[in-house]
């Protein structure tokens, strides 16, 4: 009977160690590749997404937008709102977001339910804060950002430029 119980905990421990190496993001960004230096100021306010890699976050969800306004504590309030064409209404989710080191670094980390933040990494930004390029912790995650409904051709061959040097597969991101 112990040598059967301690079958089942090795069992066991040997599938919590598979489920976790397949859901551990394989590539992470790189450090380098963050914005530094970054200016939260010029940041905030209202965001719309332009492209994405497909996600289960953001599934049926079209016409995004992110709203980032400064909390007193230093963290930043997120309000994202989309329409989501499958149940045929807008939705919104309050977020909050906090630096992750120096605020002057565009490395963040973002909660819609807390405790669970996810990473949130500010990988290009043009110099007047109208274009940016944001990640997750791996390669599975991107957005390309815009003040506007469009951006330039210059500012996205540069972002898309950037993200395949950084290993993304650009042929499946989704344009908005």
């Amino acid at each position: 009977m112990k040598k059967e119980k301690w079958i089942i905990a090795a069992a066991a421990g040997v599938g919590i160690a598979g489920l976790a190496y397949a859901l551990w993001p394989k590539s992470k960004i790189p450090n380098g590749a963050i914005v530094q230096p970054f200016d939260k100021h010029k940041y905030m306010g209202l965001w719309n997404e332009i492209a994405r890699l497909p996600n289960r976050i953001e599934k049926n969800l079209k016409n995004l937008t992110e709203e980032y306004s400064l909390n007193d504590d230093g963290t930043i309030k997120v309000v994202t709102r989309a329409y989501n064409f499958d149940k045929n209404k807008p939705v919104e989710a309050d977020g909050r977001a906090k630096f992750i080191g120096p605020d002057t670094r565009g490395k963040l980390k973002v909660s819609y339910y807390l405790p669970i933040y996810l990473d949130y990494n500010v990988l290009d930004v043009d110099a007047t804060y109208k274009y940016a390029m944001v990640s997750g912790n791996s390669l599975d995650y991107l957005w390309i950002i815009s003040r506007e409904n469009s951006m330039p051709e210059d500012i996205k061959g540069r972002f898309l430029a950037k993200a395949t040097a950084l290993g993304f597969d650009v042929s499946k991101l989704e344009w908005m």
